[in-house]
């Protein structure tokens, strides 16, 4: 079974993993303790995290550390970018209209001076 990234981070406990991993590695205790997990939970959201492809685990002596690859997030950036310059030219379409609103309204209120 196919996990997406997007099913993979719906789950709260595994988008605050991902978000413990932004500043690096960390065991699979150093997860399930920051989050107040059993390891066998921590272990299971991460191994969904590991199916979807959003971590990898590197092995150090007898240590398992886990971290975040940049791949699956830089396609999700490049995803996301399209309905990023779609919002941006929308807002910059609002600012324009709410200057000249404002504008209109300024000189709407100005007393005549003759």
């Amino acid at each position: 079974m196919e996990i997406t990234t997007f099913s993979a981070l719906a789950e709260p406990n595994r988008l605050r993993i991902v978000e413990l991993l932004l500043n690096g590695p960390l065991t699979v205790g150093d997860i399930a303790d920051r989050l107040q997990l059993r390891q066998p939970q921590a272990s299971k959201h991460l191994r969904v995290l590991l199916e979807a492809g959003l971590v990898e685990v590197h092995a150090d002596a007898n240590r398992r550390n886990y971290q975040l690859s940049a791949v699956p997030f830089q396609a999700l950036d490049s995803w996301l970018g399209g309905y990023r310059r779609m919002w941006e030219e929308r807002f910059d379409s609002l600012d324009k209209y709410l200057e000249k609103l404002q504008s209109s309204q300024q000189k709407d209120t100005k007393p005549d001076q003759n």
